[in-house]
């Protein structure tokens, strides 16, 4: 073999090798299979202070007292009231989006960043380059006014290996005073009840106190990627509220993408194993992983109430519907209740765990959230808030079909064959 047959070989195996890299970066999942307490062996309950102490560490968000909260389950609730702030604004305004698309919306939106820019109001508008389909000619007119509008991971082939990990967040600051997040976007579809049929169903939050600050950090190193600068000031990053044990007891999460657990596996993990009586999740893209799943079966075989609220028919992406529902068979053999949304896509990602532990933000349960994405999720140890995320829990399912574990047994060969070729790529939708 001569030298050149030699290099031909090498040269083969490195591309082979970075190939190999790329798949198995592709389709990586999360590696936590469980939990074991020291040195009695018993997890806290989330009414015990010992759990928020683990979930502050393990998830690097912290909590603090002194915030006032506004829940919205639909567009109706939502936008009004986000005008509202967004043209209340004076200084600054900082705005992350994963879906934008053209409409009424997007033009009441930028009719609104146009008005305050004209005000001196300084704004930040980051957008992910794969969830928007706003036009070139859609951010002419923002720019030319001083608004500093960048995409997020461009699409581009010498960044490949950024292309799987998107920015899901949803932040929105003004004035670094006021923040909002959940699941809502830039699109028509938004707007309505919830309730009637193409008028999603999601759950968005406002804010006041310390966790506008984490939202507004959140934004700060995502900016700080995509333009290559890092927004620092006190017009910027505010300065510290002082300690209060007034108001509600929140924080936010930034989860992001890593090589092995992310913060928000643990946050989700933690969640289900400290869970003693009640976990109700809403979740759109309900596609959890094997060691999840597992957990949420142990929870329901330990008496814990688990419930869970996803997408119907009316979903919009119909190969999670089947990747999901190829893991029912065994969730309600567990004792685990499904429930299908009938009327409209539900869009929501929220969960509350005994009354008491809840959130409302952009994260879905699946794999593409929990190790792929940058997101954002509005935590708090409140039973008010608690209670309010467990009443609207319930009002929903009355819009919900539960799931029959006798019926779903006899689904036909058609469903349970798109149910199975959905779970194969369950990793990547």
């Amino acid at each position: 073999m001569n030298f050149a047959s030699i290099g031909f070989l090498i040269l083969g195996a490195i591309i082979g090798l970075l190939a190999l890299i790329s798949v198995l970066s592709a389709l990586k999942g999360t590696p936590v299979r469980g939990v074991k307490a020291f040195p009695d062996g018993e997890v806290p309950a989330v009414h015990d202070r010992a759990f928020r102490d683990t979930m502050e560490l393990l998830s690097h968000a912290p909590l603090a007292h002194a915030h006032e909260v506004e829940i919205f389950i639909n567009g109706d609730q939502t936008y009004p009231r986000l005008w509202e702030d967004l043209k209340s604004a004076r200084e600054t305004i900082t705005i992350q989006l994963y879906y934008c698309e053209p409409g009424r919306m997007a033009e009441t939106f930028r009719d609104i960043l146009l008005d305050r820019a004209r005000a001196g109001v300084r704004i930040h508008f980051l957008y992910d380059a794969f969830g928007t389909a706003l036009k070139k000619d859609y951010f002419e007119p923002l720019k030319q006014a001083g608004i500093e509008c960048c995409p997020f991971r461009p699409l581009k082939l010498w960044q490949a290996n950024t292309i799987q990990h998107r920015s899901h967040a949803r932040v929105i600051c003004v004035d670094g005073k006021v923040g909002y997040t959940g699941g809502f976007g830039l699109a028509d579809k938004w707007y309505g009840n919830g309730r009637d049929k193409d008028q999603w169903r999601d759950s968005n939050v406002r804010f006041t106190g310390p966790a506008v600050r984490q939202l507004q950090a959140a934004f700060v190193s995502c900016w700080g990627e995509a333009a290559g600068e890092l927004l620092v000031g006190p017009a910027m990053l505010p300065a510290p509220y002082k300690h209060s044990e007034d108001g509600i007891l929140a924080g936010m999460l930034h989860a992001r993408p890593s090589v092995g657990s992310t913060d928000a596996e643990r946050f989700y993990v933690l969640s289900t194993e400290c869970s003693r009586s009640r976990f109700y999740l809403t979740n759109s893209y309900f596609v959890p992983d094997r060691d999840f799943k597992g957990m949420l079966c142990k929870a329901a075989k330990r008496g814990v109430d688990v419930r869970i609220l996803t997408a119907g028919p009316a979903s919009d992406i119909k190969s999670t519907l089947y990747a999901g529902r190829a893991q029912y068979l065994e969730l309600l053999e567990a004792g685990v209740r499904i429930y299908e949304y009938r009327t409209t896509m539900m869009h929501a990602k929220t969960f509350v765990v005994d009354g008491l532990w809840g959130t409302v933000g952009s994260m879905n349960a699946d794999n593409r959230s929990m190790s792929f994405n940058e997101e954002t999720m509005f935590i708090t140890l409140d039973e008010g808030l608690g209670a309010t995320l467990e009443r609207q829990f319930m009002e929903d399912l009355q819009y919900a079909d539960e799931i029959d574990l006798a019926v779903f047994r006899k689904r036909g060969i058609f469903n349970r064959c798109k149910e199975q070729g959905a779970h194969l790529v369950r990793r990547v939708l």
